[in-house]
């Protein structure tokens, strides 16, 4: 017997013909309903095996304070070359969202058995932006630039000493002349193509178009730059980089402009002439820890009474530090009482419980200190020392100003009359830490992404140039310190840190307040952003390449093409 089902249209036809018009008009109806709920049927089912994914396109428009110069990795100064270099250029490792160190133009390395070679391969598809490939060469002449004195670079102290070798076109061999295992870091260097500055003077260097119109291989791509009547540079166009190697960056152009000042920043991100900018408080701005660690340095040579441990713990506990994060610095920090920023896998010190004044006291009474009666300052009769005052000697900046004054007030709390002098940054440098001349520095360290302490701890790093500015000496944690910087197992490492951070907390060289957060305000529609923990501004761009606006969606056999 034959079933209506699967009938064809043509049996169908003369029933539908016999109808009448009413039916007829029914029938179409239902016909139609039937057609309709199946194919949105197919399409929910389709959709239900889809997956959404980035997609090229879209713009994002980036404000900065200050005007680039160099936008150069060997010759960068300012934020503003750091950023556009982090943009243009890219070196045989970078970052990655979590901060780890990964494989960018170069495919893998090895590192020998001793710690002192680091050989690295090049990928085969490593170009510049103007098409041209990254060869071992542009490596090793990047690296030799460095090294120049002439040039006065800043990256000349990271790469002093170490000899450069291409071993063929995509093999480059560094030789340390000790271990070194934060030497990684430093190879994020850009790297520069040879064939374009090999004939560039030095001393024609920072003239060169190339500072100001790169070619690199980064993510992206000097597409035009901007300029005011006096030929002040007040913006980039930067276009996405097809011969990027990790892939061309999703969004399509970044535009930047700059700004004199913070105020004038804010005002164009509140006006809407730019979408994105670092560095103003603004709500639901991504935070990211800086990895800067700020205090109160104490420098016994200019004042001995610093040499007694209990003084200097209790002028750091007198510290209320949850205050300063609070209301000096709006909450954009985390208070500290040890000298590792958050975000370093070493676990902080908690902060004291109770009244930190009252427990000062109580430190400074156990130890046989007493109150002048008639001066008010404290005494140790016994030891024949006094601490009739402190001088705070700090840069003559808003910020700093403030948390200076925070400071005045716990430590004149304490029963120690405290005064600011305050110094023009340029001014504090030359005649202040470099000559060594304060008693109580409030100043800020600036640890690197190797996390390494060796220059501000070091017991050798005392005298200028060194950054031990506290003039501390341990001999257990120059031997860590010493130890972390040859060892190749991150997780060792970590756990010296861990040791060294405990043993310098625990000796009070400096009384530790805070380490800022670093904000970005970046529109919620920029989806891709992650931030690692911070030591230059420009790592933000560490993920930029994978930023995105648009999406897609496809079949997942395709989703990670």
């Amino acid at each position: 017997m034959d079933s209506h089902y699967g009938l064809p249209l043509t049996r169908l036809l003369p029933f539908y013909t016999k109808l009448s018009p009413g039916d007829r008009f029914i029938a179409t109806l239902l016909g139609l309903l039937v057609i309709g709920t199946s194919l949105a049927g197919l399409i929910a089912l389709q959709r239900s095996f889809l997956v959404t994914v980035p997609a090229k396109g879209g713009s994002l428009t980036e404000g900065i304070v200050g005007s680039p110069r160099f936008v150069n990795p060997l010759l960068a100064l300012t934020d503003a070359d750091r950023d556009l270099t982090a943009l243009t250029y890219a070196g045989l490792m970078g970052t990655d969202g979590e901060g780890n160190l990964v494989p960018v133009l170069a495919e893998r390395y090895r590192v020998s058995e001793d710690g002192q070679e680091y050989t690295f391969s090049l990928r085969e598809d490593a170009k510049f932006s103007d098409g041209t490939p990254v060869t071992a060469e542009d490596v090793v002449f990047t690296v030799e630039k460095a090294q120049d004195p002439a040039l006065r670079s800043p990256e000349l102290a990271n790469w002093a000493n170490i000899r450069a070798e291409a071993l063929d076109a995509r093999t480059v061999v560094f030789t340390l002349p000790k271990p070194y295992a934060p030497f990684l870091v430093d190879t994020t260097l850009g790297i520069l193509p040879a064939d374009k500055w090999r004939n560039v003077p030095v001393d024609e260097f920072s003239f060169s178009p190339l500072m100001t119109n790169p070619i690199g291989a980064g993510p992206f791509k000097v597409a035009r730059v901007s300029r005011d009547k006096d030929g002040s540079v007040t913006g980039y166009e930067l276009r996405a980089s097809d011969t990027y190697v990790l892939g061309r960056p999703y969004l399509d152009v970044i535009y930047v402009k700059f700004y004199d000042d913070v105020t004038k920043l804010a005002d164009a991100y509140e006006r809407k002439s730019i979408q994105s900018a670092y560095g103003i408080p603004v709500k639901d701005a991504l935070r990211s820890p800086y990895s800067r660690v700020f205090g109160a340095f104490f420098n016994s040579d200019e004042n001995p009474v610093f040499a007694r441990l209990e003084v200097r713990e209790a002028l750091s506990l007198a510290i209320d530090r949850n205050r300063i994060v609070t209301e000096v610095l709006g909450g954009y920090a985390t208070p500290l009482t040890g000298p590792v920023p958050p975000g370093s896998g070493v676990e902080a010190y908690e902060l004291p419980e109770g009244d930190g004044v009252e427990l000062a006291i109580e430190i400074l009474e156990d130890e046989g200190w007493t109150r002048n009666e008639e001066t008010g300052g404290w005494e140790n009769e016994d030891e024949s020392l006094s601490l009739p005052q402190v001088t705070l000697k700090t840069s003559n900046v808003p910020e700093l100003k403030a948390i200076a004054a925070s400071i005045e007030t716990d430590w004149e709390r304490l029963g120690v009359p405290t005064e600011v002098a305050l110094y023009e940054p340029g001014d504090l440098a030359a005649t202040v830490i470099r000559p060594r001349a304060y008693e109580a520095l409030l100043f800020g360290m600036v640890i690197g992404r190797d996390r390494d302490l060796f220059a501000f701890w070091d017991s050798g790093e005392r005298s200028d140039p060194g950054l031990n500015i506290a003039a501390y000496a341990n001999r257990t944690v120059d031997l860590l310190l010493e130890r972390i910087r040859e060892e190749q197992d991150p997780e060792v490492a970590r756990k010296d840190l861990a040791k060294v951070s405990k043993l310098i907390a625990s000796d009070y060289p400096a009384a530790f307040t805070h380490a800022p957060d670093f904000l970005y305000a970046i529109p919620n529609s920029v989806r891709g952003v992650r931030l690692p923990q911070i030591a230059s501004p420009s790592d933000r761009f560490a993920t930029v390449s994978t930023w995105y606006r648009n999406t897609e969606e496809v079949w997942p056999i395709f989703a990670g093409k």
